[in-house]
């Protein structure tokens, strides 16, 4: 045997080739699990919302993106997040208008830990026989007494506390406007250019000694006379901040409205904090997107300020 040929004890045999596969069923369930834990945190502990309109000026304002607490009153029937596929297919690819891409459940009573909001909570709320959220503050609770005369909410038998009339001055922009149609006369120069919204502001503080701004356009706007009602057990009575530009408790449902106070177990969650907030013209490119965040926003708290 030549001393240069390898025996055929020492011969090494060529590697083997591994045909690597694809686990298609590993890849759904972790998928599966991976919605299953987004659709659960959405339900019981937190979700993102967006502001699609001006009912809380001069606080919230379209563009704004926020966190709602689902755990601060208990859960109901409007707690969990159902994905609705065919409503998601029509918005998405037909481009079709959908209230929500949720499934809506029917009306259960009760909360699972149930606790009532505290007058100012500002709030999400979704209106009875509808699958919309809205977002409004709490004013009146279980066994109140309500009306709104001049535009002075009357709570039990004593006008809420209102402070003189200010102002404020709203950037405008893309998501804000700030049309005449809407706010007549109040597009004005800014001092370094552009434009603000410069809006009458009135001070509300309720007897709990919590206080907020409210936003009072016209001296007799529909909802500024409101018949008195007695708030039901198991109901609140919710109001936006844009005080002539709301359909809260004070309107029916074919209005729009919230149709007078709402079951407790119609409350969504509790509104936390902004995230952050858009101005309405960042596009697909990515590089629009940094500058079209409105600076000041991101971690504002939207509990209402506590009076000394």
């Amino acid at each position: 045997m030549d001393g240069n040929q390898p025996s055929e004890a020492g011969t090494v045999p060529p590697t083997a080739t591994v045909k690597k596969t694809t686990d298609w069923w590993g890849e759904i369930k972790g998928i599966f699990w991976l919605i299953l834990i987004v659709l659960g945190f959405h339900s019981f502990v937190a979700k993102p919302f967006y502001i699609p309109s001006e009912s809380m000026l001069p606080g919230l304002r379209i563009g704004d993106r926020l966190v709602v607490s689902k755990f601060a009153y208990g859960w109901s029937f409007v707690s969990p997040t159902i994905p609705n596929p065919v409503a998601i297919f029509r918005s998405v690819v037909l481009r079709q208008q959908e209230d929500s891409w949720s499934v809506g459940l029917p009306f259960v009573h009760g909360r699972l830990l149930g606790s009532l909001p505290e007058r100012g909570d500002v709030v999400i709320v979704t209106p009875p026989g509808t699958r919309n959220d809205y977002i409004k503050r709490v004013i009146g609770l279980p066994g109140d007494t309500l009306a709104v005369q001049g535009g002075t909410v009357i709570l039990n038998g004593k006008p809420i506390a209102r402070g003189p009339m200010h102002y404020v001055d709203l950037p405008v922009d893309t998501n804000s406007p700030c049309s005449d149609s809407e706010y007549y006369g109040a597009r004005r120069p800014a001092p370094g250019g552009g434009y603000v919204c410069h809006l009458p502001i009135v001070t509300e503080t309720l007897p709990n000694g919590r206080y907020y701004d409210t936003v009072d356009m016209e001296p007799d706007s529909p909802g500024d006379n409101f018949a008195t009602v007695k708030i039901p057990a198991g109901h609140v009575f919710l109001m936006g901040d844009n005080r002539d530009r709301s359909a809260d408790s004070r309107f029916s449902l074919s209005q729009l409205g919230l149709g007078g106070p709402v079951p407790y177990e119609n409350l969504g969650g509790r509104a936390e904090f902004l995230t952050f907030s858009l101005d309405g013209d960042a596009g697909w490119n990515p590089l629009t997107w940094w500058g079209s965040f409105r600076s000041g926003r991101a971690g504002v708290s939207l509990h209402p300020a506590e009076g000394k």
